[in-house]
């Protein structure tokens, strides 16, 4: 294939981030297209195949706008810039760094990090019900939280209802010291630890004591109707039907909810169907209902997680083609 050369024009304080500490964002980019990147005063050279030179161009002029605006380059967005230079349009990604949902209790930014969480949020915002469906790592909770809390700072709603189902996953709460709340507070931790990190521990508690935020189990949810308050059902893989129609007809005059799990890790007895996985088949369509499927491209935990889900997507594609070539001709094993 054809060599090539293109330059980028950028100023010292542009390049330092975009180039990375010991010019490592530099490297990861030379490895992952096998350009050659070298600068001279203000000018960066990318030399190398064409694709691969208009890739890595593409990327580094990408990030190099994130540094302007005075985003943060992270291994993260790095990272997802290269794997979406082969897959979609950059100037689509960019702009996924323009939605700000709120400024956490550090005075840290919270904006989405890819193009699916962007669609996430947009679908919180524009629909009463949402279901968030994706592996670990892809936002669901946190940025489902997020919202909460931004529309209770906005007076959009009186209060946050935050409940998921206490479903042990090998072990048996009756083994747990304590009463039944103490019991289930280990399952709801991951909500607590989400709202100190975004609200801070003293709002947090100071609305708590005042009934203004309310963690429960999803079975504290039953009898009663819920309006003006954003409710937020985590781990919804581990709701039976039942429990997941329970919870949907709660929802009052005002009221926002944001259901999310994953469907990979489902924790209920073999046997039991998963009332997440019922009603996005049956609720698809509704006006109003917004649901969206993250996948492992919008993990924005360590790189390893991306592919550890792979890698179980592969088994479980290898399980299901198993299954299926022992099917007889009326498709009974």
């Amino acid at each position: 294939m054809a060599q090539t050369e293109r330059t980028i024009q950028m100023d010292n304080r542009v390049m330092l981030p975009v180039f990375g500490q010991f010019d490592a964002n530099i490297r990861k980019i030379e490895k992952e297209w096998d350009v050659k990147i070298v600068n001279r005063g203000d000018d960066i050279k990318i030399s190398g195949e064409e694709g691969s030179v208009h890739k890595a161009w593409s990327v580094m002029n990408s990030i190099a706008d994130l540094a302007r605006r005075g985003e943060e380059i992270t291994d993260q967005n790095l990272n997802y810039f290269i794997t979406a230079a082969e897959e979609m349009n950059l100037e689509e990604v960019e702009k996924v760094y323009n939605d700000l949902v709120c400024i956490t209790a550090n005075g840290r930014p919270l904006k989405p990090k890819t193009l699916g969480q962007k669609k996430y949020v947009d679908l919180i915002k524009n629909n009463t019900v949402v279901f968030g469906v994706g592996p670990a790592g892809t936002g669901k909770t946190y940025l489902a939280m997020a919202m909460a809390i931004t529309a209770f700072k906005n007076n959009e709603v009186n209060r946050i209802i935050l409940t998921r189902p206490a479903i042990e996953a090998g072990e048996k709460l009756g083994f747990l010291p304590g009463d039944l709340q103490q019991k289930v507070d280990p399952y709801l931790r991951p909500l607590y630890d989400a709202l100190y990190e975004i609200m801070g521990s003293e709002n947090f508690l100071k609305n708590m004591e005042r009934g203004l935020i309310e963690v429960a189990p999803l079975a504290y949810m039953r009898g009663r109707t819920l309006d003006n308050a954003f409710i937020v059902l985590d781990e919804a893989q581990n709701t039976t039907p039942e429990q997941m129609k329970m919870f949907l007809t709660r929802i009052g005059y005002g009221s926002k909810a944001v259901i999310t799990g994953d469907l990979t890790q489902i924790d209920l007895t073999e046997g039991k169907r998963s009332g997440l996985m019922e009603a996005t088949k049956i609720l698809t369509g509704i006006d109003g209902i917004g649901m969206i499927t993250l996948t492992n491209k919008d993990v924005v935990r360590h790189p390893l997680v991306q592919k550890i889900i792979l890698a179980y997507e592969k088994l479980e594609t290898k399980k299901r083609s198993d299954l299926d070539g022992k099917k007889d001709k009326r498709g009974r094993y």
